[in-house]
């Protein structure tokens, strides 16, 4: 048995039983009906309303998570049949309207690291921001994107004047001085601008279909029948007869032992070196598949996030205070971050009939987003011996 780093119970606790899991999940039912209202009241609106709309889209998505994963962690205590059948359709929903914004945050990091790894620290349409963080952050896509369409557009008949502009960018003043620009970086210069160009374009695409689909979704009979439910939800939540005298804290020890365990088959050791010569074994393989070291860090994100459901349901809807948890999350959320935009920048390097330049400048684009899943693995290994720490 893995060793636990967490202690999701405290034995001085009063008990928690169904009756905290039955608040829990009509919370968050009543929270996705007011998100589902929001977003239709202004799923018309102007460029006014757009935030909104966005903020009306995370906010059904995370109480969807919240509900599929509360089902799953606490099944034994409701009614199988329908939370066997309302999972998978919330798992589908939270999917479907997730895509369009994971697209966008794609473009926005690959861009972003085209032009970092070009030597400038912004494009010439976009304001002086801080170094470091600050500057990743505040970056603006289509300031990026139409950066990336005039270079591209001029080619190599104006690569001296691309250098030219990013050298003239402005510099940041608040941070170290950065290095200018070596000459002979005039390839991946002109590379990067063609190749932030053909990014822009595919992921553009995959974001305007996935805006669509999305939009499908939310006027199908699907959604509506998973809209039913919930609002059912709501109201009456279908515990067992059992669930008002069952603890949960059980089940979500058991929550927590699966995550402990996914955690120990990753390998840490590895981790908590800066440079993991295994990263490389099969980089060149012409397999679009995903990474085959990255699916069981994926399974740990998904694993440490039905921990932290659990344990918001056991302290009534709020997050406990639990050092080095968070850290490790968002180390999590990088990782997956960077390891689809390297995969994105593999599938674009396969495009037929692209210039050596472009390919080159994509190549190296898929080895710096590999650094940085590299980065967020030993970041997580970080907060994750940190956690262990404070809790022993």
């Amino acid at each position: 048995m893995a060793q636990r780093h967490l202690d999701p119970t405290d034995p001085g606790a009063p008990e928690v039983t169904g009756d905290a899991l039955a608040v829990y999940l009509r919370a968050q039912a009543t929270e996705f009906l007011r998100a589902l209202r929001l977003h239709r009241e202004t799923g018309g609106a102007a460029a006014g309303g757009a935030q909104e709309t966005v903020d009306a889209a995370r906010a059904l998505r995370r109480s969807a998570r919240r509900i599929s994963g509360s089902l799953h962690t606490f099944r034994p205590l409701l009614d199988a049949d329908w939370s066997e059948d309302i999972r998978p359709e919330l798992a589908w929903l939270s999917g479907t309207l997730g895509l369009e914004h994971a697209y966008a945050a794609r473009l926005e990091r690959l861009l972003l690291a085209l032009h970092r790894l070009s030597g400038a620290a912004v494009f010439p349409e976009q304001s002086v921001v801080a170094a470091g963080t600050a500057a990743q952050r505040g970056g603006s896509v289509a300031a990026l994107a139409g950066g990336a369409r005039a270079a591209a557009a001029a080619g190599a008949r104006t690569a001296g004047r691309a250098q030219a502009s990013l050298a003239e960018a402005p510099q940041d003043t608040t941070g170290p001085a950065r290095p200018a620009p070596a000459p002979d970086r005039g390839n991946l210069t002109v590379g990067a601008a063609k190749a932030g160009a053909l990014l822009e374009r595919q992921l553009t695409l995959a974001r305007t279909r996935a805006h669509s689909t999305a939009l499908q979704a939310l006027g199908s009979s699907r959604f509506h029948a998973v809209a039913d439910k919930v609002a059912l939800l709501a109201s009456e939540v279908p515990l067992t007869p059992a669930a008002a005298s069952t603890g949960l804290r059980p089940l979500a020890a058991a929550a927590e032992e699966r995550l402990t365990d996914s955690v120990a088959a990753l390998p840490l050791l590895t981790a908590g070196h800066p440079y993991n010569a295994q990263a490389l074994v099969h980089g060149l393989s012409p397999d679009p598949a995903p990474h085959p070291q990255d699916g069981p860090w994926h399974q740990v994100r998904l694993l440490l996030r039905l921990h932290r459901y659990a344990r918001e349901v056991l302290s009534g809807g709020g997050t406990p205070a639990e050092p080095g948890l968070p850290a490790a999350g968002l180390a999590l959320n990088r990782h997956r971050d960077a390891s689809e935009a390297a995969g994105a920048a593999a599938q674009a390097a396969r495009t037929p009939r692209i210039t050596p330049a472009t390919a080159y400048a994509l190549g190296v684009l898929h080895a710096d987003q590999r650094h940085e899943v590299e980065a967020a693995r030993f970041a997580f290994q970080q907060a994750w011996q940190k956690q262990a720490v404070g809790a022993s």
